[in-house]
């Protein structure tokens, strides 16, 4: 059995005690952290309350995409559970092909036929 008394014990103690300080000062210092304590708890898209164990399928988003984009007032950040997250990246993929199509350049397989173009002048009422 080990006694409390014990300088040893005490200092190992101690040790723990002041690396389990410094890890969660640490911890607060991240952007999630910051998040966290700026922001409800709740999903941005969907809603979702988040509490205990579950906290941890809430993440922090970044609006630009820029994960180096960390303003401390939060600016760039939305909280989104683990689904909408996910979503939110996969359109942002998706949309990637798409991105450099502008309406007054046709590209690709638009077609430059215009089915209603003889109708302009031919309305009766």
């Amino acid at each position: 059995m080990v006694s409390t008394n014990n300088p040893d014990h005490s200092g190992k103690i101690s040790q723990i005690i002041a690396g389990a300080r410094r890890d969660q000062q640490e911890r607060e210092k991240t952007y999630r952290e910051r998040a966290l304590k700026l922001f409800p708890w709740v999903c941005g898209r969907c809603g979702r309350e988040f509490s205990g164990k579950k906290l941890r399928e809430l993440t922090v988003h970044h609006r630009d995409h820029n994960h180096d984009n960390n303003p401390l007032d939060g600016s760039n950040w939305e909280l989104l559970c683990i689904y909408c997250h996910e979503n939110e990246h996969s359109r942002l993929e998706d949309s990637a092909p798409y991105s450099d199509v502008s309406p007054e350049t046709p590209q690709g397989p638009f077609s430059s036929f215009k089915p209603f173009a003889g109708l302009v002048g031919n309305v009766t009422i």
